[in-house]
């Protein structure tokens, strides 16, 4: 059996942070959990939690025998925290993550303090030996499958543990929230909730990547470790509290794994596949273009020829290209030209498609068993037009060149998280290397966005 929670963490709960009344049902959710968790009396408690160190393609589990903290940052540096580490589990999960292929371990570690992810939680359940988990920028699948290897680890050491998935959901609940409101808020956690309701991590490992980013959560992958630990098992669920008064998010639900049940890896598999073939099917011919060149490219290290069939618009016109690689939602790469640079839109695709595969600086250069996992936007740009004011803005249609100089920022129009003109020059900036108290000019430009 295994018995595992989801739990929020606002440090707020904490008395002498708050005043341990501002989310009541929370709080009385705690208080179960804390009664149930020291009856079960586990070895270890494994924690995810979002604030620990996190690398886009590395899953991180802190090493060492113990750790400490406090809640400095939150103005109450006297209530403080001491736990032992599970070395051993800790290897022996990163071991069966080796086996299967998935990247994780303990390098690379930079703050050897416990965030509050993990405190929080700790206040309540009192535990003194701990396994702590972050998460990653790798594809959801990779997480599910890493939730697996834990549960494989434990049992492997007949480890008796208790998982403690930590995590708020949406950060934009609330105008009046610490990120503003967006309509995805309520939509991705009524979706969290309902999945959690049920016991139903198949529709689970079906939402929308965007719903995701576009809800500003930090939960969803942590849940997902704990979907994939709970793989095999027949799992019953209870939610036990919702509340959202600050404009974030506060899930907290209990589920326990007992007797066997077939894997749902392959259907989430089968799942991902199908989507994928959907994708395919509906792109256009600039997308199917920038597709084919870069797995092509990745597999043999050159770029296509041009197609018999290439559209007729694309050989004809000239203009600037961006072509921007995602997977399972995450960005991938994105390369393009302010300004024409060959002699087609279509060759102009081939060079940046190949660029943003392979030479975008952020991220290392595309593998052949990614390519079943990635989707692609090409956006084709107008001749840019200088403006004097931010007021000349609008980030839904417009895209942003801010130059000081001969450096250059630039950022594309209606991307998620990009809400004002002022948040789109500032990114725009820093991009170009431009100080906020330096002059600069600004350009607009629109795009024809094709996904």
């Amino acid at each position: 059996m295994l018995t595992a929670y989801l739990v929020p963490h606002p440090p707020l709960i904490i008395p002498g942070v708050g005043a341990g009344d501002e989310i009541p049902d929370t709080r009385r959710a705690y208080e179960l959990i804390a009664a149930e968790t020291a009856a079960l009396s586990p070895e270890t408690v494994i924690i995810i939690s979002p604030h620990s160190i996190m690398y886009s393609d590395y899953i991180h589990i802190s090493p060492g025998k113990s750790a400490s903290g406090d809640l400095s940052a939150f103005r109450a540096g006297h209530i403080k925290f001491s736990v032992d580490y599970d070395a051993e589990l800790a290897a022996r999960i990163a071991e069966c993550a080796e086996e299967d292929g998935i990247p994780a371990g303990s390098l690379g570690e930079r703050d050897p303090s416990l965030d509050h992810g993990v405190t929080a939680p700790l206040y309540f359940f009192k535990s003194k030996r701990i396994v702590r988990v972050s998460l990653s920028g790798l594809p959801l699948t990779d997480h599910y499958r890493f939730g697996m290897c834990v549960s494989r680890a434990a049992l492997s050491l007949s480890r008796k543990v208790v998982l403690v998935a930590s995590g708020d959901m949406s950060h934009k609940l609330k105008e009046d929230g610490p990120y503003g409101f967006a309509k995805e808020g309520p939509e991705h956690d009524a979706f969290v909730r309902q999945c959690a309701e049920d016991a139903d991590f198949r529709k689970l490992m079906s939402v929308d990547p965007s719903l995701c980013e576009r809800a500003a959560e930090c939960g969803f992958r942590s849940l997902v470790i704990l979907a994939g630990a709970m793989d095999g098992l027949r799992v019953k669920s209870r939610v036990l509290a919702y509340e959202g008064p600050f404009g974030v998010g506060y899930l907290t639900a209990a589920f326990t794994g007992d007797g066997d049940a077939d894997s749902l890896l392959p259907l989430i598999l089968s799942d991902k596949k199908a989507k994928t073939e959907k994708l395919r099917g509906s792109e256009d011919s600039f997308v199917r273009l920038a597709r084919r060149n870069v797995e092509h490219y990745v597999r043999t290290g050159k770029s296509i020829e041009l197609p018999a069939d290439t559209a007729r618009e694309m050989l004809s016109r000239r203009a600037g290209v961006f072509v921007s690689i995602k997977k399972d939602g995450n960005l991938r790469g994105c390369i393009g030209t302010t300004e024409p640079t060959r002699s087609n839109i279509a060759l102009e695709i081939l060079s940046n498609s190949v660029s943003a595969a392979a030479r975008d600086p952020r991220f290392d250069p595309i593998e052949p068993e990614e390519l079943d996992s990635l989707s692609y936007s090409v956006d084709v740009l107008s001749p840019p037009v200088a403006i004097k004011s931010k007021d000349e803005l609008d980030v839904l249609r417009y895209g942003v060149i801010v130059t000081r100089g001969n450096r250059r920022g630039l950022l594309l129009p209606n991307l998620d998280g990009v809400d004002t003109a002022d948040a789109q020059i500032s990114i725009a900036r820093q991009k170009g290397g431009i100080r906020e108290n330096e002059p600069y000019t600004l350009e607009r430009f629109e795009v024809v966005r094709h996904t």
